[in-house]
């Protein structure tokens, strides 16, 4: 034996796992969003649950991956867990897939043409050939993950082909006989052999993938290795189990108890079944014979569409075990009526970015509706002072301020997750939104202050004032509302028309500033609602800024190239360049100020 050979060996097994973590990424990049939206639209059958779950895995290539999205989803409240445990169940029988593919290792070298091609010595340097083509020819997105994933495909079987070369040498040293012989001779070690294997791993489809590497040697056998297959399911659910442990609600790790329960119960039956059948002689044609990539790709498929049909009717019996082994809190969170909505912003979904930034406009949404309820409440006391709405505007700050923060944390958390630019542009425009929402908040909160002290020095605007409040308040809704549109629809053309009602809101806030010092001089105001009077224009113009800025960043983003010149497009508008802004501008413009009179 060689130390080289021995070096070349786990050079290919690390290709090997390279290759599958740069597929799986590019199928779960390419495919997240599409799993978020079915998995929201589950129904409450658990065999379409099973069909979902098996579709899913065999798209992204990780069992792993479409469980730790539905704990996740499970903790955010979207889907139960009764929902998700045919998502479970069927993802482990998803993840046989992988194996499948893998058997490409056993197509026969004397095949017609056409079979060679689908031989890895001749699919791997052609999917290389092919990923990097694409990903240096093409710069849209899409093609990119397109790509990756042919790239991932390559890289996978050239470490396959590299370690079954390597295997090729060990065998003729004995080893690879002798640690299969005892492990036939020991199924127990076999089976801890699989689970160890798995955990360190953390992927169940890479240890087989590993097995079936092995199986060129043509000395692994049934008897040999169906043990460490069975041991592979426990030690992938561990790693499973404790992802979805991690900063997790109480529904959430029941899924990760779940899949632990019934990866469990499967190990033990098919050792059981495998053992009295042993027995009686029933399988002593295949209990020597030697086994192939085919036949451990087969077999492990078998294990678990089997356990799957058998098990399928008691799984109501582990849903129950989970919640006795993970029991609610008795002690309520620290709270708020908005802790569900930000507990779904959960690290298990930082590898599928689609959902976690889905969390994100969820939780945005919210927060948007929060603040510009405030600004209503806070407008409707400036006539009418009511201590209940003041106080709600308080309370709704505080609530605003947690969501920023925690959207924050979270974006910045996702930050060393994502790669693609698309991601990239969505957490900076979201983070931006979380700061315009905020300060959209804090603004309201000003104008309620404006009110109390109003209400305080029992006081309160002449009626020119407020028939004049009346009139930009307007304005400003009809803004908020256009706002509203372009942030939660992406909708380009409300965006475009803030910007020239933004400008009106300037020209009205300077005229009215003009109106009321008329007024003061004339001693028809106090010092007091004068001063006022002068801090609410100021809190209205910021809050068309804010809007402004909304509507930009939703432009900028729908609109790749002026992303980065935001500023050159705004001056362009209010330098008179643009008709359509000039005419927009011009009719609200004389709308609103012809209601001034």
């Amino acid at each position: 034996m060689d130390i080289f050979n021995i070096i070349s060996l786990l050079g290919g097994l690390a290709m090997f796992l390279y290759g599958m973590r740069i597929m799986g990424d590019g199928l779960k990049e390419g495919s997240s969003g599409t799993l978020k939206n079915a998995l929201e639209k589950l129904t409450n059958k658990p065999i379409k649950a099973f069909f979902l779950g098996l579709v899913m895995t065999a798209v992204i290539q990780s069992s792993t991956a479409t469980i730790v999205i539905t704990s996740g989803l499970v903790g955010a409240g979207i889907i139960s867990l009764h929902q998700s445990v045919g998502i479970i169940v069927g993802a482990n029988v998803g993840t046989t897939v992988t194996g499948q593919i893998i058997r490409l290792l056993d197509l026969d070298s004397s095949g017609t043409s056409l079979l060679q091609l689908f031989k890895p010595s001749t699919l791997a340097p052609l999917a290389l050939i092919a990923g990097i083509i694409i990903i240096m020819g093409w710069k849209s997105k899409g093609l990119g993950t397109v790509g990756q994933i042919i790239i991932g495909f390559g890289i996978l079987f050239s470490g396959l082909l590299n370690m079954t070369d390597s295997v090729s040498t060990l065998t003729e040293s004995g080893i690879i006989e002798n640690l299969f012989t005892n492990l036939g001779n020991n199924p127990f070690l076999g089976y801890l052999m699989g689970a160890g294997v798995a955990f360190v791993l953390q992927s169940s489809s890479a240890t087989i993938g590993i097995l079936q590497a092995f199986s060129t040697s043509g000395q692994l056998t049934f008897g040999a290795i169906y043990a460490v297959l069975v041991g592979v399911y426990l030690g992938d659910c561990v790693t499973t189990a404790i992802v979805c442990n991690i900063g997790a609600r109480p529904e959430a790790k029941r899924v990760g108890i779940f899949n632990i329960l019934y990866n469990l119960s499967k190990s033990v039956a098919i050792l059981v079944v495998v053992t009295v059948i042993h027995q009686m002689g029933l399988l002593d044609g295949m209990w020597n014979s030697v086994i192939d990539s085919g036949g451990i790709a087969n077999t492990n498929t078998v294990f678990n569409l089997s356990c799957a049909i058998v098990l399928f009717p008691t799984l109501g019996i582990y849903e129950k075990l989970s919640h006795k082994f993970v029991k609610d809190k008795d002690e309520p969170e620290v709270s708020g009526k908005f802790d569900e909505l930000l507990d779904a912003l959960s690290p298990v979904f930082f590898n599928t970015p689609a959902i976690a930034f889905g969390r994100c406009y969820d939780a945005l949404s919210v927060m948007y509706d929060l603040a510009r309820t405030s600004v209503d409440r806070a407008f409707d006391i400036i006539a009418n002072y009511d201590e209940k709405k003041a106080q709600q505007i308080v309370e709704d700050e505080d609530y605003i301020d947690n969501m920023a923060d925690r959207i924050n944390n979270y974006l910045i958390q996702i930050s060393a997750h994502i790669t693609a630019q698309s991601h990239l542009e969505m957490m900076n425009h979201y983070y931006s939104a979380a700061t315009e929402f905020e300060r959209l908040s804090d603004h309201a909160m000003n104008i309620g202050e404006i009110a109390t002290n109003l209400h305080d020095h029992q006081t309160s605007f002449s009626d020119a004032a407020l028939k004049e409040l009346a009139v930009i308040r307007n304005l400003i809704d009809r803004i908020l509302d256009y706002s509203n549109d372009a942030f939660k629809e992406k909708n380009v053309s409300a965006a475009r028309h803030i910007e020239p009602l933004e400008e009106v809101v300037d020209d009205m806030t300077n005229a009215l500033k003009d109106n009321h010092l008329e007024r003061l001089r004339a001693g028809k105001c106090s010092i007091i609602t004068g001063t006022e009077f002068l801090n609410l224009l100021t809190e209205i113009e910021r809050i068309s800024d804010i809007c402004s800025n909304i509507g930009v960043a939703t432009i900028a983003r729908v609109t790749p190239e002026i992303n980065h010149q935001v500023h050159d497009y705004v001056s362009t508008l209010h330098s008179g360049r643009d008709s359509e802004f000039n005419r927009e501008y011009q009719e609200a413009h004389d709308r609103y100020f012809t209601l001034l009179k």
